[in-house]
C-alpha cells in the first residue's frame, strides 16, 4: 500500500508537470515561436522526472542531477536564440525554457504550491506584460535608418532637420560615398508615430535620393 501512495504521487507529479506545461506551451505556439506546445510541455515533464529520480537515486541529499538539469536546459535555451545582425531574438522563449524546467523540478520536489505561484506569475508575464512591453516599444521604437542623398553640403542638414522636426532622438552610424551621392546610416529612436512622419517626410524629399529601414 505504501508503494502504491508513492507511485500514485509520483503519477500526479508527472501529471500535474504535463498541465503547467502544456499551459505554457500554448501560449508559446499561439505566438508560433520555436519552442511551442509540445517542447515546453516535454521539457517540464523530464525536468520533473530527473527531480524524483535524483531524489531516489540519493535519497534527495545529492543535487548533481539538479544541477545538469540547470546546464541541460541552458543548452537548449541557447539553441531558440537567434542574431541577425544588431537583432536578437528568441530571448524570451529561452527564458521560457529555463522557467517550466523550473517549474517541473518544483513539481518534481513536491512543491506544488511554489509550481502553481510560479506557472501563474509566467503566464501573466507572457499575456499581459507582452501588451505592455508593445506599447513601450511603440514609444520609444528603435530603427536604423539607411539614406542615400546628393553629395551637396546641405544634404546631411537636411536629414537632421528632418529627423529634429519630428522630435526623434538620433545617431550617425555609418557613412558611405558612391559616385555622386552620400549613403548614411541612422540609428533613429522615438515614437513610432514620430517615425512615420519622418519616413514621410524623407518620401517626400527631392534631396532624398532612397532610404531603407
Amino acid at each position: 500500500m505504501v508503494i502504491l501512495d508513492f507511485i500514485n504521487e509520483d503519477i500526479l507529479k508527472i501529471l500535474a508537470a504535463m498541465t503547467a506545461g502544456s499551459i505554457i506551451g500554448a501560449e508559446r505556439e499561439y505566438k508560433s515561436k520555436n519552442a511551442g506546445f509540445r517542447t515546453i510541455t516535454l521539457i517540464t515533464i523530464g525536468a520533473t522526472l530527473f527531480t524524483l529520480i535524483s531524489k531516489e537515486i540519493a535519497l534527495g541529499k545529492d543535487f548533481h542531477v539538479v544541477g545538469n538539469i540547470v546546464v541541460g536546459v541552458g543548452f537548449l535555451g541557447a539553441g531558440a536564440i537567434f542574431k541577425d545582425g544588431s537583432n536578437v531574438s528568441g530571448l524570451t522563449t529561452a527564458a521560457t525554457i529555463w522557467v517550466s524546467a523550473a517549474i517541473g523540478m518544483a513539481i518534481g520536489a513536491g512543491e506544488y504550491t511554489l509550481a502553481f505561484i510560479t506557472l501563474v506569475a509566467v503566464m501573466i508575464i507572457l499575456l499581459v506584460f507582452s501588451q505592455i512591453q508593445s506599447v513601450i516599444d511603440n514609444r520609444n521604437a528603435e530603427k536604423y535608418y539607411k539614406i542615400s542623398v546628393k553629395n551637396k553640403n546641405e544634404s546631411p542638414s537636411i536629414i537632421k532637420n528632418f529627423i529634429k522636426e519630428c522630435q526623434l532622438k538620433s545617431r550617425q552610424v555609418n557613412l558611405s560615398k558612391m559616385d555622386d551621392r552620400l549613403r548614411y546610416t541612422f540609428k533613429v529612436s522615438g515614437d513610432i508615430h514620430k517615425h512615420e512622419q519622418f519616413e514621410s517626410l524623407l518620401s517626400a524629399s527631392e534631396e532624398i535620393l532612397s532610404f531603407d529601414v
